[in-house]
């Protein structure tokens, strides 16, 4: 989405005649770059794996990804590198397109801020530019000697979908005169297995009063997500089988799933951040293999997992990580946060100031426009 959004503006842009002249893009992305007219020569589907050891079964597949993808570049010469988020790839591409002595910009950096901060150093030597898009970030790598500018979060402006509710339900067959809750457990195949049937088992304890709606993120299939809702056994708890709910909706999109959603129980990551900015009160919930988590937890150098929290710097939403992530936390926390009350009230404010240090001054031009200009000025 994030690559998407900066060639058209890259294009809107490169349009005008004092600046660049004609534009093309090659590299790794999905079906938003290809529609936005990127020659997708690694799709980001393959490079879906998410955790420490669960990368290592995908490694060989991974460097081959890798290795097409520099040969697409010697091919083809840019004259320029944009690197978007994925660190463990993409400073390795950063590496060999600086030593092609090809200019590297790193938009949505690497959240080296949270852990692993020595990787900075892998910043300072391998790009030109940084381009972060949260706040505290220009400060943190600067600090570290690496040229940053915080321009703006891609998603601090969008609108609210256009679509009413009752629109919705119809389209999505849901029924409008219950209180709907999104389920989003995350975008990798191997987060959703960790996470959805929690997930779904406090979907169950909360019951049939509500809808839920299961955003199908486009790295996943949605019969990926139908085999898992029926067959997939519970991993902590009960080790019962979770069943396909009739309550239970797959839906194409987030945002009106979010926007029109009394409330939502949402894995870590980005999905965090839309749920804040479409002002969706949430609980944040996030499991990883045990070997992993015991490897990562003494690294993490950030006191919350939740981004809308760090951003904050204070606990706006409950953060349910590890043997926190239980049926009976979820369901404890969602009954304090779906009532109207004080506490649902005050999540909601908090979550519009997130919603506002993402703007920035909110005024100007969106992220990716910035991030436009300062690409094309690099190239020009």
């Amino acid at each position: 989405m994030y690559g998407a959004q900066l060639i058209e503006s890259l294009r809107q842009r490169a349009a005008v005649p004092t600046q660049a002249g004609q534009l093309e893009f090659f590299g790794a992305g999905g079906e938003r770059m290809r529609t936005a007219g990127c020659d997708i020569v690694v799709d980001a589907k393959d490079l879906a794996v998410v955790g420490i050891t669960e990368i290592l079964s995908h490694l060989p597949k991974i460097l081959g990804l890798y290795r097409k993808l520099i040969r697409a570049a010697d091919e083809k010469r840019p004259a320029l590198a944009v690197v978007i988020d994925a660190p463990a790839f993409n400073w390795r591409v950063a590496r060999q397109m600086r030593r092609r002595g090809i200019p590297v910009v790193y938009y949505v950096c690497p959240q080296f801020w949270a852990w692993r901060q020595g990787r900075v150093k892998l910043l300072r030597k391998y790009v030109n530019k940084a381009l972060v898009i949260f706040p505290f970030e220009e400060k943190f790598y600067r600090d570290r000697g690496v040229d940053a500018k915080f321009v703006g979060h891609p998603l601090a402006d969008l609108p609210a979908p256009a679509i009413t509710r009752e629109a919705y339900a119809d389209e999505n067959r849901i029924d409008a005169a219950k209180q709907w809750i999104t389920l989003m457990p995350g975008s990798r195949r191997k987060e959703v297995c960790m996470n959805l049937p929690t997930i779904l088992a406090a979907a169950d304890r909360l019951g049939s009063k509500y809808e839920f709606l299961l955003p199908v993120a486009r790295t996943l299939d949605a019969s990926f997500l139908k085999g898992l809702m029926g067959t997939q056994m519970q991993p902590t708890e009960t080790r019962q089988a979770v069943s396909l709910q009739r309550n239970i909706h797959l839906v194409p999109e987030a945002l009106p799933a979010l926007y029109h959603s009394r409330a939502g129980i949402v894995a870590s990551g980005t999905a965090t951040v839309e749920a804040a900015i479409m002002g969706t009160p949430f609980v944040m919930v996030y499991r990883v293999s045990r070997l992993t988590y015991a490897l990562g937890k003494p690294r993490v150098k950030v006191p919350y997992f939740a981004m809308v929290n760090l951003i904050a710097e204070e606990e706006v939403v409950p953060e349910l990580v590890q043997h926190k992530f239980t049926v009976e936390n979820i369901v404890t926390e969602m009954n304090k946060i779906i009532p109207d009350g004080e506490l649902r009230a005050r999540m909601m404010q908090r979550l519009a100031a997130v919603k506002a240090r993402l703007q920035g001054s909110g005024i100007g031009a969106h992220p990716s426009e910035t991030a436009a200009e300062i690409i094309l000025k690099m190239i020009c």
